[in-house]
């Protein structure tokens, strides 16, 4: 795996995650921060951003899927982002972390995050 990286962080959108009613109900707000693991070499020597992952379209993909059908769990949805991350072919891994930051915990929290890895097999 390169060690070369495209990373968007703190992205947010408004979903409807979680196990119970009012979650599905009323959505939250859900952070999201991935890495994409690629050769960034062809981009650089052409100056083509075809040559890369243009990462203003995957935010817009990665908005799809929060904003889109709802799971039951974080982990769930950290996964169907990676396989979004994961469509381009440049892409060797992708790591994706899922904030819920209004989690539904009856305690004073900073965060509650999910973080997954997944590469090419």
């Amino acid at each position: 795996m390169t060690a070369d990286r495209i990373t968007l962080k703190g992205l947010r959108f408004r979903g409807r995650h979680g196990v119970l009613p009012a979650e599905r109900e009323l959505g939250q707000e859900f952070v999201i921060d991935v890495t994409l693991f690629l050769d960034t070499r062809p981009a650089a020597d052409s100056d083509e951003v075809t040559q890369t992952v243009h990462y203003g379209e995957l935010a817009l993909d990665l908005a799809k899927v929060v904003e889109g059908e709802p799971v039951n769990l974080i982990e769930t949805l950290a996964e169907r982002l990676a396989e979004v991350c994961l469509a381009s072919e440049l892409v060797q891994a992708a790591e994706v972390t899922v904030h819920k930051p209004a989690a539904p915990i009856p305690l004073a929290f900073d965060d509650v995050a999910v973080t997954i890895l997944r590469s090419r097999s």
